[in-house]
Order: structure tokens, then sequence, then C-alpha cells
């Protein structure tokens, strides 16, 4: 199976052409029309490179490319644009992108590009997980990693222990794959030799009643029998 790519490009019949032909190409697609909606799919899903419009409504491009920098300094993004003066290619590039092709364009060259892109930087997005910035959003909740608090529902603030704080660091910055009782023993606790795996199921219980509306039936956390637990977004 080929890459995870995001797509994003307000002119919907372009976005669509080019979620068909990476499709057909073997990609898995994910598309977005406008910056905030591009921002929410890299957070929210496993994305290995973006092809990115610039002029779009709420977030434009640049802006867009400067927030994914912030998080994630190896993940490819090309920018696919009809502004195509040397000053808005300048701007591109130094907002972080590795590549510029504007419009109208070869879909071949677009579809080369992306893989010599991914090619050239398979060694450190094998390497990378996904860094989360300070303050996280998913579903109706807000994380703050820096001062340890949580907002909810309606405003509901909570402050969470640094134990805790960690552990939910951990498991979005590995988001969609297990992580074992034994890595989060290690990576959490370290040399306490008082604690179990049990502890870690304790504060597994503790998250679910912080984030889940049911914990006996998690959306987010989910645990994997005899390996450990996962994050995943609905």
């Amino acid at each position: 199976m080929k890459s995870n790519v995001l797509i994003v490009d307000d002119e919907e019949h372009l976005l669509s052409t080019l979620v068909l032909n990476f499709e057909i190409d073997g990609y898995t697609v994910f598309s977005a029309k406008n910056g905030i909606e591009a921002i929410h799919l890299f957070q929210s899903q496993k994305i290995d490179l973006v092809i990115l419009d610039i002029m779009m409504p709420y977030i434009n491009g640049v802006e867009v490319c400067r927030v994914i920098r912030e998080t994630n300094k190896n993940i490819p993004i090309l920018f696919l644009t009809a502004n195509n003066s040397s000053a808005d290619k300048i701007e591109g590039l130094r907002s972080g992108a590795d590549d510029y092709l504007t419009k109208p364009f070869n879909l071949e060259e677009l579809i080369l590009r992306v893989e010599n892109l991914l090619r050239r930087t398979k060694g450190n997005l094998l390497d990378t997980s996904f860094q989360i910035p300070k303050i996280y959003y998913f579903g109706e909740f807000e994380i703050n990693f820096s001062t340890y608090e949580i907002i909810g529902v309606n405003g509901q603030n909570r402050l969470l222990n640094k134990k805790e704080i960690l552990l939910l660091k951990l498991l979005i910055e590995r988001k969609n794959e297990v992580v074992s009782r034994d890595e989060i023993m290690e990576k959490i606790w370290g040399e306490d030799v008082t604690s179990t795996t049990r502890t870690i199921d304790n504060y597994i219980l503790a998250i679910r009643k912080y984030f889940e509306q049911d914990p006996k039936n998690p959306i987010y956390f989910h645990t994997v029998r005899g390996i450990g637990y996962k994050y995943s977004e609905k």
C-alpha cells in the first residue's frame, strides 16, 4: 500500500480529479477544501505528504504550511497553486514547503514529484512519530500540555497530574498505533519499581472517565487485549 496523502484545494472539480487520480495510483487520499479542514485532518490522521493550494478560505496555504511545520519538520509539503510569481514561490518555500508547482500543471509531473519527495524523506518519515502541539484539540476537548489542563464540554476545566499528561501525550503522539504496556511503563514510570502494569490500567481508567461519554465503551482510548492501548479518533 502506498502512502497517505492530504490534498487541499478549494476548487472542487480539481480536488475531485486529484483525489481520483491519486487513488487510482494506489494512494490513500484525504481531502480538504479550506485551511481549517486541512489542519484538522493533519492532526487527526496519519499523513505522509501534503499537497496545498495557497489561496483558500479561512486560512491560506502558507499559514497551513507553517502550522504543520510547527509540529512536524520532516513531512513533505508541495504547493500546487496558480500563484506563479517569484515572490510567491519564495514565500511558499520559506514557510517550509519542499516543492512548488504552478497551475496549470501536468498530472504525471505532479505524481512524479510526489513520488520523489516521499522517496527522499522516507527515512525521516519512518523515524518520526506525530509531534503534537502544546494545545491539542479532539472531539469536544482541549488539552494544554504546558499547564496540564483539559477543557471539556461547556468549558469545564480539569487539572491532571504529570503522569496522566505524559501518558496522554505518548498515546496521542502514537495515534492509531498500539503502544504496549511495557513501553508505557518504561517511558512514563521508568525505574519506579513500585509501579506495575496494573498501575497503567488504572491511569487509563481515569483518562477514560475524563474523555469518554461511556468509559465502558470507549471511542478514543482503546484496550488491545494482551498488548496495550491505542488512541484513535472518530
